[in-house]
């Protein structure tokens, strides 16, 4: 059996993991490992879990086909928690839901967290789902013509923005920017995912290389 480092088992007989889609930051689900689930998790670079209830190993999505591809695994200071970043093959909630955390009890304000996703999916339905009226429904109407001109008008009230040194002004010209670049990515078939990826290659932490410092 593989030494482990950092994951108190020896302590604990069960570890909470909390589960977070990578590509996103949602948290999608909490169960628990005791040390063959944290093992098999590292050696199949899939989810494994112990159920309390049933007392057994259990393979996330090995009846559901909704993996959770395992893409980094840290643990707490103490040891006595793990965080699992994945990539999900579907929803993590066997209610049919993306995350099992969507029961809201208190919130002061939307989250900036998932703003740029909804965002996405909001243009996405409406290219799929026309609706009348929507400015969103029109550009894809207009096509990408329309679309390249905006990103261009818009380009150039950020650099007047800048200019000016007004930071309200600026700010708007930004949000503009993005949600005309995102119309754009969804025209020509450009996830949020591959600029990430982009991104990545570029500054890569791990391999301690990139242009972007």
């Amino acid at each position: 059996m593989m030494e482990l480092q950092g994951p108190a088992f020896s302590v604990n007989e069960l570890i909470p993991a909390i589960v977070q889609e990578e590509t996103t930051g949602k948290v999608l689900m909490l169960a628990y490992m005791n040390e063959e689930a944290y093992l098999k998790t590292i050696e199949t670079k899939e989810t494994w879990f112990f159920s309390r209830k049933r007392k057994e190993l259990w393979n996330k999505g090995a009846t559901s086909g909704n993996k959770q591809i395992v893409k980094h695994i840290s643990y707490d200071c103490d040891g006595d928690s793990i965080l699992v970043q994945v990539n999900a093959k579907g929803p993590a909630c066997h209610t049919g839901e993306q995350t099992c955390f969507y029961n809201s009890v208190y919130e002061n304000h939307h989250s900036y967290v998932d703003i740029i996703e909804e965002l996405v999916a909001n243009i996405r339905d409406r290219r799929v789902n026309p609706v009348d009226g929507s400015y969103t429904t029109y550009l894809f109407r207009e096509g990408i013509d329309k679309v390249l001109k905006k990103v261009g008008e818009e380009t150039s009230e950020v650099i007047i923005g800048a200019k000016n040194q007004d930071k309200e002004e600026l700010t708007w010209e930004i949000a503009d920017l993005t949600y005309h670049t995102l119309v754009l990515m969804e025209m020509t078939g450009v996830r949020i995912s591959d600029i990430k990826k982009e991104l990545l290659k570029r500054h890569n932490p791990i391999k301690g290389k990139g242009v972007v410092k």
